[in-house]
């Protein structure tokens, strides 16, 4: 056998010797350097924990007390399983839906996700900015880093406003009346934190970071500072929880403004029922990604519930979660108009900027295809809860 033959083939020995796959064992690729090399949205929680200050990803990482919810909410679409369909045409899939009169490519929303300024400069622009170039919704939260004008440019199609009430009825109502001026078409009223939480896991990441953090936030911890839908304010005594919001303040806020009312946080089929009856036109089933209370019970499985109370008299959305195009099918199947994504797109965006929330649309809207097309589906609409089955 020739010398050089002899030795490449030493190397190849050499080679499989040390190999993990030969041993068993997992290859370990490291953190991901682009976002088109990631093969599912978990593989950005790594990079953006890798580029983010402790403290920021502690608050995007929290839930409450035991985050017991946060996780429930991601689990507990292990206990729905699809049903496959075979010798069906699915050549031509159309994940399409539409959402008050608008058509949408896609049933993926980015939630409203406040202080995205603090997993990059660009924060919630850059998100609008890739659900532009992926035609996906954005709702934009209360506590955004950039005002709504600004993030409608970006996102050249209207952003639904979130609105948390605040100890204040004149401070949400200027804001309200602002979003409405700049052009939103839905109004999406958080109410599943009326009085606070724990944020245990935020405590603790915030204490491991040593940087003096007045260089970032300023002195003053005043509610408003620094964020502009509150600018020109007097946020003197005012809190962004209100322990007093009931359905009458809904109603004083319907009267002021001709947005459509989306209620966000509600997860029982007894609140639904009083939502038909006031009048709201639609409800996004939500516990705030296990960071409103540690109830356990995942949105996935209280969805069912909201969905047959309001018996198709209004949409009904879903976050909480989401990490799989399957887990997207399911809450489809289960009765959801569209399904929200938080702490993913946030994960690319800390990682990568505006590529990075696209990269993660793109993972989940092809997950999704594949699914429909596993269950016999070629349209969002076919999606019916026979499809899934729980184990």
């Amino acid at each position: 056998m020739p010398k050089q033959l002899i030795t490449a083939r030493r190397e190849f020995l050499r080679f499989l010797a040390s190999s993990p796959l030969l041993m068993g064992q997992e290859p370990s690729p490291g953190l991901l350097q682009k976002p088109q090399d990631a093969l599912n949205v978990m593989e950005f929680e790594a990079a953006a924990r890798a580029a983010l200050p402790p403290a920021h990803f502690g608050y995007l990482t929290t839930g409450v007390d035991d985050d017991v919810t946060v996780k429930a909410n991601h689990t507990a679409f292990g206990r729905y399983q699809l049903r496959p369909r075979r010798l069906m045409n699915v050549s031509k899939i159309d994940t399409s839906i539409e959402l008050f009169g608008t058509r949408w490519p896609t049933p993926l929303f980015l939630c409203p996700c406040g202080s995205q300024r603090a997993y990059h400069p660009e924060g919630e622009l850059a998100a609008a900015r890739a659900g532009a170039t992926r035609q996906t919704l954005q709702l934009l939260s209360t506590l955004s880093t950039y005002g709504i004008e600004d993030v409608m440019k970006a996102a050249t199609r209207p952003v639904w406003y979130q609105l948390y009430p605040t100890s204040s009825d004149a401070v949400a109502e200027r804001m309200v009346k602002r979003a409405e001026a700049a052009g939103c078409p839905v109004l999406v009223i958080t109410v599943d934190i009326p009085a606070g939480r724990n944020t245990e896991t935020q405590k603790r990441f915030a204490a491991l970071d040593k940087r003096q953090c007045d260089s970032c936030h300023g002195t003053v911890r005043k509610f408003g500072a620094r964020r502009p839908m509150l600018d020109g304010m007097d946020t003197t005594g005012v809190t962004i929880y209100n322990s007093a919001f009931t359905w009458e303040s809904v109603r004083k806020i319907r009267a002021y403004t001709k947005m459509k009312i989306v209620l966000k946080g509600i997860s029982e089929g007894d609140d639904a029922r009083v939502a038909v009856d006031e009048g709201i036109d639609g409800l996004v089933v939500s516990n705030h990604g296990g960071r409103a209370e540690d109830s356990g019970r995942a949105t996935i499985d209280c969805l069912a519930e909201v969905v047959d109370s309001v018996r198709g008299r209004m949409p009904v959305l879903l976050d909480g979660g989401v990490r799989r195009g399957t887990d997207v099918f399911k809450a489809l199947a289960l009765g959801a108009r569209a399904v929200g994504i938080g702490r993913p797109y946030l994960w690319g965006l800390g990682a990568f900027g505006q590529a990075g929330v696209e990269a993660v649309l793109d993972i989940l809207k092809r997950e999704l295809h594949l699914a429909m097309a596993q269950c016999g589906t070629t349209a969002v609409a076919e999606i019916k809860r026979s499809h899934v089955v729980a184990g």
